[in-house]
């Protein structure tokens, strides 16, 4: 099968091909949202609850959740083409170099058949100094794949990690219809922007989305770039939302933010933790600390952007904290791993079902050595592979927490 580029979309004057059936969009057809929003453009797939997004106003926590990291179209059908219409809005950020657009990776029968992206679409321009952001208006687009194979099969459509998606149409050459929740375990996940996909190669191919394709495990990704911050509503949504399997990657975003001191971080923990078991009381529930991040080891937040090598087309970021004020309880990757490894021992005293993997079992400094962070914080997709390897390997592997976890 291959893909082509999109055409134009067309207007809702304007009849589809003969012989095309136009299927609406709804939450039968989707998978991995928390939440559906009718726009004037379509439907817009949420990963928080609207109670949770209404109680936090953060202008980055607003672009990661409705990025729809893990969200995919899933349903059965003998059509041999398939045209998704929406409107897309990218992001860019003022003074770096343009991101590439998102893609739309589709799979038949299990398989990787084909890939695509959106043409036109919003840009949301983002000043990282200010932590400001606006939206430039642009045109609906298309997404469009050929030549799938003419029999009946399951196809599913993951959605851009990176991009906010408003879907219009889902357009086909046959009738489609939802397809039915297997047997898989559901696994919920929560982390920062790592999590979340970024510098990923496709959605299908971040580091959760890999592990639960090995693992073989229906996956809700709530990896919240930059927003990984213990906030009280995530872990209430976290703990409405069905799962068998649970995960919470805790640490980077605090220090990228400064957000707290170390006589704050514990009590959050517990917090947190507190309300997932309140809907989860006997779930696995694996806490995983921050992988390797040379700059913030021993250093402490906020993280900032390093445009010196801005004319070079590389957007980098360094520390701006001062090691001596750990004294002062400021926290670093190494304090916080820690401090995880301390409350989780002491939890599971009374909650055998809580668990513990230190990130530099997932990514360390040979790791580093290997695949380093181009950025300074963000893996690249083969180091997003490795992850998800070793996250696989071990959480789902035969001595791991969620060993009973797959198909």
């Amino acid at each position: 099968m291959s893909s082509q580029p999109a055409p134009a979309p067309r207007s809702a004057a304007t009849p589809p091909a003969t012989g095309w059936i136009t299927t609406p969009v709804t939450a039968a057809l989707l998978r991995g949202a928390l939440d559906l929003e009718h726009t004037e453009h379509g439907v817009l797939p949420h990963r928080l609850p609207a109670r949770a997004r209404a109680q936090c106003a953060d202008v980055y926590l607003a672009m990661a959740e409705a990025q729809p990291s893990g969200v995919r179209l899933v349903f059965r059908t003998r059509a041999t083409v398939v045209e998704l219409d929406g409107l897309r809005t990218k992001n860019a950020y003022q003074g770096a170099p343009p991101r590439p657009d998102g893609v739309y990776d589709l799979f038949v029968d299990g398989q990787l058949g084909g890939q695509a992206s959106m043409t036109g679409g919003n840009i949301q321009m983002v000043d990282m100094t200010t932590g400001t952001a606006e939206t430039l208006p642009g045109p609906a687009g298309t997404a469009r794949f050929t030549g799938l194979p003419d029999r009946v099969k399951d196809v599913e459509i993951w959605l851009p990690h990176n991009e906010i998606t408003q879907l219009t149409a889902l357009r086909t050459d046959a009738p489609v219809e939802p397809l039915p929740e297997g047997g898989r375990k559901k696994w919920l996940h929560h982390g920062s922007s790592i999590s979340h996909g970024s510098d990923a190669a496709s959605p299908s191919t971040t580091w959760p989305a890999l592990a639960a394709t090995l693992g073989g495990v229906e996956l809700t990704n709530l990896g919240l770039g930059g927003s990984a911050m213990l906030d009280p509503f995530t872990a209430r949504a976290l703990r409405d939302t069905p799962a068998d399997l649970i995960s919470v990657k805790i640490g980077i975003n605090l220090v990228n933010a400064d957000l707290m001191r170390l006589r704050a971080f514990a009590p959050a923990v517990h917090g947190f933790l507190d309300t997932i078991r309140e809907g989860h009381p006997t779930t696995p529930l694996l806490v995983v600390s921050p992988i390797h991040c040379p700059i913030h080891e021993d250093t402490p937040g906020p993280s900032a952007p390093d445009f010196s090598n801005l004319s070079e087309g590389k957007l980098q970021f360094k520390a701006m904290g001062d090691p001596a004020e750990r004294a002062a309880g400021k926290l670093t990757l190494n304090v916080i791993r820690d401090e995880l490894a301390r409350l989780v021992k002491q939890r599971a005293a009374d909650d055998p079902n809580l668990h513990h993997l230190d990130g530099r079992d997932l990514y360390g400094e040979t790791d580093f050595a290997e695949l380093p962070l181009p950025d300074q914080l963000h893996p690249d997709a083969a180091a997003h592979r490795r992850i998800g390897e070793h996250f696989a390997a071990l959480a789902f592997g035969p001595d791991g927490p969620f060993a009973a976890g797959g198909a």
